[in-house]
């Protein structure tokens, strides 16, 4: 596989990860919490791909492979942090969600 490709399926992971979030924040928004933990764990998976796809190429670098660094490559590296960051913020949200809705049923 070319590194353009490589490059893309951090991209994509990163991507798919990102909609499971959102789309597990609007559950919650909805009440419809037995279906969050599925779409978080989806949302970890995707990570997880773009994560070892990005360690695979940091252990290349570090054995002194010389790797092409372009704009796509660190465009791949921002959209990944992005979505670790989103993730944890969607999840505070969701727990607060909760907390509101608990509150307001008292």
């Amino acid at each position: 596989m070319d590194i353009e490709q490589i490059i893309m399926n951090i991209i994509i992971y990163s991507g798919d990860a990102r909609s499971y979030m959102y789309e597990a924040l609007s559950k919650a928004r909805e009440g419809k919490y037995d279906e969050i933990n599925g779409l978080i764990k989806q949302a970890n998976d995707a990570i997880g791909k773009a994560h070892d796809i990005q360690t695979s190429m940091l252990q290349k670098e570090a054995e002194g492979e010389a790797l092409k660094v372009s704009i796509l490559f660190v465009h791949a590296q921002d959209q990944l942090m992005t979505t670790i960051s989103e993730k944890n913020l969607i999840t505070e949200m969701i727990e607060m969600t909760k907390d509101i809705n608990a509150l307001s049923n008292k």
